[in-house]
């Protein structure tokens, strides 16, 4: 009788996780992309299927191999996944999560890429990162017609073939990037890395990149010295005809999380790249997939805030203590109806901007351009700590392997982290402050269209503006972080449901606010919140 197992949440499984989240099923609706909830819901089946979050957990248990030769002692530069990892990104490829959008224009295109996406990073992170990059790269590609001709084709591809062979003769493809050196980091200016016409349409490569992102893509954007100054380079694993290009892995990094997907340090000795855009307009250049990818880790933030908020409702549902159901306690309700409106937040902030991508109008783009980057800093920041309270409320179970909140704590810094870490993110929106002031003006246009209805709303954003008006670097987290509050209250109040608005705009702007979860107002509608989860 000591073996029998009662009061433990059943497995949570065969459970359809775009039907049953409300925030991502009404921003689908919303944004134009309600012609994508037939194949959404598909993908909401599988991702929530027992197998799929099976192999999500065996390709963190058992992460990416590095082998430098092979059993003959031929340099092979070669990194082995586990069987669940392939069948984790085939799948998230087959459904276009990463180029659906840039293969099939249409209104709503963005936003229905942006809900696969963090449909499939919501119960798997790391895959994702060659996802999003995959995405990322096609407006960098089109910076130079031929190239893009080559590679887009393979790029749209729905096709998933890890083998690394003649890129002339294989159908898809997977892209990743190297900017970052050991010496500079997010200073990429300072790269070392030299790149020397070969005359021939070609370039050669030498240098040492501290962080290449997914070493086992098919080709990569890499940052190198040109005597035009820096510049971005396209330099593939396997050349034309076939032979390997250089491209030395000298070790895979030992991450605190992300450990399905491999990242590496590696070496270029004369490596054959091919120049992408003009010389000495590198930065210009990769930027346009730095603005994918930082929208890519807002989308994959609040993915990890719905696997997070939804793995803590199911255990207290089921789970009972000192005589009633964890849920229907007074104070496990609050925690839960508070992580529940930041997971809401992050979600529809998410897909609003997925939207603004939709659009190439002047608005459009001035808005994104500051949007973005005030979002990735915002929700990316928002994550880890999200994580941790929703892993308390397992308590013991949630501290442990097992389940896969403690996968997800040690996940969510990496967003906040990958593609500009918070001093970098907030003086870049400085910097498009000062530079592109229609950006500053659009985003306030957006913010505005919400006024009027709560006071607390009105009065945050008055502030807002002040602080706006003389911002300085050493007010530049500040700064962001009154916009991010802005832009969440604003979208919530005019798309979500009123009980989720309201609550928002009293616990994260309201004078009672306070500095940890589960704190909220008895008077707000507590029980129908958390029900959302």
């Amino acid at each position: 009788m000591t073996h029998e197992v009662f009061n433990q949440a059943p497995p949570r499984a065969g459970i359809n996780e775009f039907l049953i989240n409300p925030a991502l099923t009404g921003a689908v609706d919303r944004y134009d992309a309600s012609w994508a909830v037939e194949e959404l819901t598909e993908i909401g089946q599988l991702v929530g299927r027992a197998d799929f979050q099976r192999d999500a957990e065996l390709a963190n248990a058992q992460p990416p191999v590095f082998a430098s030769h092979d059993r003959w002692g031929n340099r092979v530069d070669a990194v082995d996944f586990h069987p669940g990892y392939h069948r984790v990104i085939g799948a998230a490829i087959a459904h276009g999560a990463h180029t659906g959008c840039w293969a099939g224009p249409r209104p709503g295109a963005h936003v229905a890429r942006a809900a696969t996406f963090m449909l499939f990073a919501q119960v798997e992170a790391g895959h994702a990162c060659p996802v999003s990059m995959t995405h990322a790269v096609v407006p960098s590609l089109r910076f130079t017609p031929e190239l893009a001709g080559q590679w887009l084709p393979k790029v749209y591809s729905r096709d998933y073939d890890p083998e690394l062979r003649d890129p002339s003769v294989k159908t898809s493809a997977i892209f990743g990037m190297a900017m970052t050196e050991k010496q500079g980091g997010s200073d990429v200016r300072a790269n070392t890395t030299r790149a020397v016409d070969a005359h021939d349409g070609t370039w050669r490569l030498t240098g040492h990149k501290w962080f290449c992102s997914a070493p086992q893509s098919d080709a990569f954007l890499v940052l190198a010295q040109t005597p035009g100054g820096l510049s971005c380079f396209l330099v593939p694993r396997m050349l034309p005809g076939g032979d390997r290009n250089v491209f030395r892995i000298q070790r895979l990094k030992d991450k605190l999380g992300n450990k399905s997907n491999a990242s590496a340090e590696i070496e270029l000795d004369g490596t054959t790249g091919w120049l992408l855009g003009e010389p000495g307009r590198g930065v210009r250049t990769i930027i346009e997939m730095v603005a994918q990818t930082r929208l890519d880790c807002v989308l994959g933030s609040a993915a990890g805030m719905r696997q997070s908020v939804a793995e803590a409702a199911w255990h207290v549902r089921h789970r009972s203590a000192f005589g009633s159901v964890l849920i229907d306690q007074p104070a496990m309700t609050a925690v839960l109806a508070d992580l529940q409106l930041e997971a809401e937040a992050a979600t529809w902030t998410a897909m609003r901007l997925a939207a603004a991508y939709d659009r190439d109008d002047a608005e459009s783009v001035a808005f994104r351009r500051l949007a973005t980057a005030v979002g990735k800093y915002w929700v990316c920041k928002r994550g880890p700590h999200h994580a941790y309270e929703a892993l308390e409320c397992l308590g013991g179970n949630g501290y442990t392997e097992s389940f896969p909140l403690a996968r997800r704590y040690r996940e969510q810094p990496v967003m906040a982290v990958w593609e500009g870490s918070g001093n970098v993110i907030a003086l870049d929106v400085l910097r498009a402050m000062s530079r592109e002031p229609d950006s500053v003006a659009a985003f306030d246009r957006e913010i505005a269209s919400a006024l009027g209805v709560h006071r607390d709303f009105d009065t945050h954003v008055a502030a807002t503006r002040k602080l706006v008006a003389r911002a300085t670097p050493a007010q530049a987290r500040r700064v962001v972080e009154s916009l991010a509050l802005a832009l969440q209250a604003a979208v919530l109040i005019r798309e979500a449901p009123h009980a989720v608005a309201d609550a928002f705009v009293a616990a994260r702007l309201g004078p009672d606010r306070t500095l940890e979860y589960g704190t909220l107002d008895a008077g707000l509608p507590l029980a129908a919140i958390a029900a959302r989860a």
